[in-house]
């Protein structure tokens, strides 16, 4: 009887290894899509794909994690091409899975950021009218993702991108935007993410910038 248990215990041990490694390697895979998403459809289907795995994988913070983080890049498209009428309902869906995200792993730097971000799409909308909630809410949860992790390098990257892309008479400074990306480079470096699938994209971009000045 104590052998047939046994045994039992190590079957029940290996499927869940096998789930796991299964969970890690699809993660693994769709995480890497993100470098190569160039439209709003592409990243709009990964965001779909990161849905799916929430819905399976229960408790787990990076599933809706990267499905939010996937809209949110959907959304600095949509600015880039001029279309920020559409940015409130990217920014809402983004914000379905924050709150999920947040509900697994409260406290996390990651999630805060993010949260940033969507108050930052919000904003975008309209600034004038929209920077005095928005904007101050942007800057009330960065300031919270970095007192959580100071070291965060993609803390400092977003920060970078304020001061850089800000107007001068609003406060902002390309050469103040020029040393936080260095700042945020030299974070990235010593950078080590807890595990595999904890976010660490940004570093291409602090390089882009740097080398952008440097070509000046």
């Amino acid at each position: 009887m104590k052998k047939l248990i046994l045994s039992f215990a190590l079957s029940m041990l290996s499927l869940t290894a096998f789930a796991q490694s299964q969970y890690e390697k699809i993660m693994t895979e769709k995480i890497a899509k993100i470098e190569t998403c160039k439209t709003t459809e592409d990243f709009n289907a990964l965001s779909n794909d990161f849905q799916r795995i929430a819905d399976k994988e229960k408790g787990k913070w990076q599933p809706s994690y990267y499905a939010a983080f996937s809209q949110i890049q959907k959304g600095r498209i949509l600015m880039r091409e001029n279309k920020v009428t559409e940015l409130d309902a990217v920014a809402d869906q983004a914000q379905k899975f924050v709150d999920l995200a947040e509900e697994a792993d409260k406290n996390n730097s990651e999630i805060y950021l993010l949260q940033k971000m969507i108050y930052s799409l919000k904003m975008m909308v309209n600034p004038m009218e929209r920077y005095m909630t928005f904007g101050a809410k942007a800057e009330e949860t960065l300031k919270k993702a970095e007192q959580l992790n100071p070291q965060n390098p993609r803390v400092t990257l977003i920060k970078a991108e304020d001061v850089y892309f800000t107007p001068e008479q609003f406060g902002g400074s390309k050469k103040k935007g020029l040393e936080l990306f260095k700042e945020s480079l030299e974070k990235f470096n010593s950078f080590k993410p807890k595990t595999a699938l904890d976010p660490n994209w940004g570093k291409s971009e602090a390089e882009y910038f740097i080398g952008l000045e440097a070509k000046k």
